[in-house]
Formats: structure tokens, sequence, C-alpha cells
């Protein structure tokens, strides 16, 4: 993943009930959830949703997907993996150990 998308990730996530819809849809799974239920589940208006779920999709985070008469939207754990990956590639100078990234006192 490059910079600019992972700009586009984090500014796509860094809005408060976008972060509850991608956060809520890392906990179902590849199975994923209809818009409908997603609002109801997390008490966001339905005129709302489409504007989150398009902005989600706009940065790569959720997919959707027909199932029927329904639009599934799941998250995209491969755009997550790689926006985390992005992230910590030079934590600790490439070290694989992850506990040298905590400061010492914490490992206590």
């Amino acid at each position: 993943m490059d910079t600019k998308s992972t700009i586009v990730a984090l500014a796509a996530l860094a809005q408060e009930s976008r972060l509850a819809i991608f956060r809520l849809l890392i906990q179902l799974g590849p199975e994923g959830m209809a818009a409908t239920k997603i609002g109801a589940e997390l008490g966001i208006a339905p005129s709302s949703m489409s504007f989150h779920l398009k902005e989600l999709a706009h940065a790569d985070l959720i997919t959707a997907r027909q199932d029927g008469r329904y639009v599934i939207y799941s998250a995209n754990f491969n755009a997550m993996n790689e926006v985390i990956g992005f992230l910590t590639e030079n934590c600790c100078g490439g070290n694989a150990v992850i506990a040298c990234c905590v400061p010492e006192e914490k490992l206590s």
C-alpha cells in the first residue's frame, strides 16, 4: 500500500459513524451484513448510511455483493492488513519481534 491509499483509508475511518461501521463489519467477518441491518445495529439513519458506505468503499475498506434484493457489505480484510502493514513496516527497525516496540516498563 502506498502513502496516498493509506491517507484515503485513514481519512475514511476518521469519522465516528464510518469507524463504527467498519468495526462492526470486522467483527462480523466475511459474511458481512446488509446496509439496513448495519444502520439499525448502530442507530445510523438510512439517509446517512449510503454516504458512509460510499466513503468506506471509495477507500477500498469494504466490499459489496448482491444477495437477492439486498446488498451485503463486508470488511476488506486485505486492505485493512495493508494499512496496518504500512503503518508498522518500519517498527523497531524492521525487527519482527513486536515486543521490542513496547517500552520495557510495559512488559513487566
